[in-house]
């Protein structure tokens, strides 16, 4: 896969991720780990669903295949998405994006540190403003956070310690084993942490919907398209590109939802977008026919 293709993937699949926000402000009844528990389940129901098109009965001997890298990178996946929808409910999009910002600061250091990989100063300089317009919206929204909230946010921080870890595996063992399975292992595991807590279910049929389009489309297919994009970017690259995602869910939040972001988290999302558009067009220029 070209890099330039990989990019585009990579930004369908952090927009795809910032629409959980949006959707998750109209759900009717299902709360905390209800909503954890049914978004996994769909997610891992359609990886499963395209994993059986792609390989039929293959599918299960491909998980016997993921060895413990695999795992781990499941149990990452799982953490993922029970620390992300757990904090979405307890605090707003935009302190939950807030914390998803860290990720490109801890993927660096662990890249460097793990797989020795030379960090471009350019890209430094990239997560530098990105982590810098994070900052600036942080101020902007600390002030309204209560005692949920601040629980929320701290929860919401193990988003990008498991984040930076699952990208540093992708890199290092994405090309001697499939880890579309470790996605799906990631939903399967995440569901079943979650469903003593959800039960007894009080879910209705307009959350249920809700539910399965934020499992299929809005984790599943975008986590897999990630993964696919992961072989043909570096491990900043990942974790920057993902920043679409912290920037584009508080908008989507307050276009769909009445959710309105300070004015600190408009300005501070600018930085990081043009942090982003920076590291990119300057890598494209560099890129070698």
């Amino acid at each position: 896969m070209s890099h330039r293709k990989a990019v585009m993937l990579m930004i369908c699949a952090a927009t795809l991720w910032s629409i959980a926000g949006v959707f998750t402000r109209h759900l009717e009844v299902a709360r905390d780990f209800e909503v954890t528990f049914w978004r996994s389940f769909f997610a891992a129901v359609f990886i499963a669903a395209v994993m059986m098109k792609q390989y039929k009965w293959g599918f299960v001997p491909r998980l016997r295949l993921l060895g413990k890298l695999g795992m781990l990178s499941g149990f990452m996946w799982a953490t993922m998405y029970s620390c992300f929808m757990i904090a979405l409910t307890m605090t707003t999009v935009a302190n939950t994006s807030v914390m998803e910002s860290l990720s490109p600061l801890f993927t660096a250091l662990l890249a460097w540190l793990v797989l020795r990989q030379k960090i471009p100063a350019r890209t430094w300089w990239a997560i530098a403003a990105a982590c810098l317009g994070m900052v600036w919206m942080f101020v902007g929204s600390i002030s309204e956070v209560d005692s949920r909230g601040l629980t929320g946010m701290l929860i919401a921080f193990g988003i990008p310690l498991a984040s930076s870890t699952n990208v540093i595996i992708l890199k290092k063992g994405g090309h001697a084993v499939d880890l579309v399975p470790a996605v799906f292992m990631g939903g399967t595991i995440s569901a079943l942490m979650m469903l003593p807590f959800a039960w007894p279910f009080h879910v209705s049929l307009h959350d249920l919907i809700i539910l399965a389009i934020l499992g299929f489309f809005q984790l599943g297919l975008p986590c897999m398209l990630m993964v696919k994009a992961s072989d043909s970017l570096t491990a900043p690259e990942i974790a920057l590109l993902s920043l679409l995602e912290v920037l584009l869910a508080p908008i989507w939040a307050w276009l769909g939802a009445g959710e309105v972001p300070a004015m600190a988290s408009i300005y501070g999302g600018a930085v990081v977008l043009i942090a982003l558009v920076f590291n990119e067009l300057t890598d494209m220029r560099n890129e070698k026919p």
